[in-house]
């Protein structure tokens, strides 16, 4: 995340001996505005006092000054972690840090030909591919969760990569605290269904087992219910979206492109990425492609980074 330092135009003053009889004069005016520049900082002790006994020492910095270094130095560390992390992981240059989240949220809409009869009327969770946004930024996005690599937990923990998971009961079951570690490092967990069905193919009812009953295997195993579902193979009806919406369901991303351990897939003609879009891959390893899921990180980081994208988190733009 890029982080905007504001300098402190305010003048820090030296407090000298010669300053000394000012300060007398002025009271308990002085004396206010130090306090409250010793809370802007953060500070706990008594700045006022310290500055007065500096006679004869180097002069300290002004409380918020030193509190704006403490910050700078902080983001040089994170960065360097950063750095050391991308070449631990054999990364081609370190990614991108994505922008502040906005403060005013884009309006999500259905995307232009994946609407269904009575979408707006009746308030029905839109499917969207992209995130109307100028930034150049992307949202990665995983499924299923068979694949439970705990490298893939290191490495995305060091690079502080964000990305929403899409979980079905069927693939995670044999394993539910691998999705509780990765919900602990700020991961959002979402909705993928109970068995991973053609939907379109089932009921009304079925279909709102499908999504209600992993509803309740979200709440009973991460202690909380989503508000996002994506329909197996990206593939829906009104049914669908309608029985999400029975379950709580808000929004129904799927994506723009998908990626792989050795390729990449896209929607869109011009074979390419787009500010905003969503990319899909999957919890898969060994047994299902020519690489692990740290392989296919490398090749999504790799990718981005050199077009000058960054990886946003989806839950901060909905």
């Amino acid at each position: 995340m890029r982080e905007v330092v504001q300098n402190d135009k305010s003048r820090a003053s030296r407090v000298s001996r010669a300053s000394r009889p000012v300060l007398r004069r002025r009271g308990a005016i002085a004396t206010a505005v130090l306090a409250v520049a010793g809370l802007a900082a953060g500070c706990a002790h008594d700045d006022a006092g310290e500055a007065r006994g500096a006679s004869g020492r180097q002069p300290l910095q002004a409380p918020p000054a030193r509190a704006l270094d403490g910050y700078a130095s902080k983001l040089r560390a994170a960065q360097a972690a950063r750095a050391a992390a991308a070449k631990r992981w054999n990364l081609r240059k370190v990614p991108l840090a994505a922008p502040a989240p906005p403060a005013k949220k884009p309006e999500i809409k259905a995307r232009e030909g994946f609407e269904v009869d009575g979408q707006e009327q009746e308030g029905l969770p839109p499917v969207f591919t992209t995130v109307p946004t100028k930034e150049k930024i992307v949202f990665l996005t995983i499924d299923d969760g068979a694949e439970k690599d705990p490298a893939f937990l290191r490495m995305m923990s060091e690079l502080k990569v964000p990305y929403t998971v899409f979980l079905t009961d069927k693939e995670i079951k044999d394993d539910y605290g691998y999705f509780e570690r990765m919900q602990a490092r700020g991961i959002t967990l979402n909705n993928h269904t109970l068995s991973h069905p053609y939907l379109p193919a089932l009921s009304y009812e079925e279909q709102k087992r499908e999504i209600c009953g992993m509803q309740d295997v979200m709440e009973k195993h991460y202690g909380k219910r989503p508000v996002l579902f994506r329909p197996p193979f990206g593939n829906y009806n009104r049914d669908t979206l309608r029985a999400a919406k029975s379950c709580g369901i808000e929004y129904a991303p799927i994506w723009s492109e998908e990626v792989y351990v050795d390729h990449w897939e896209y929607r869109e003609w011009d074979q390419d990425l787009h500010p905003g879009d969503i990319v899909l891959t999957h919890f898969r390893g060994t047994d299902d492609w020519d690489g692990t899921m740290t392989d296919m990180v490398r090749r999504f980081l790799n990718r981005i980074t050199a077009e000058g994208y960054a990886v946003a988190r989806l839950e901060d733009y909905l």
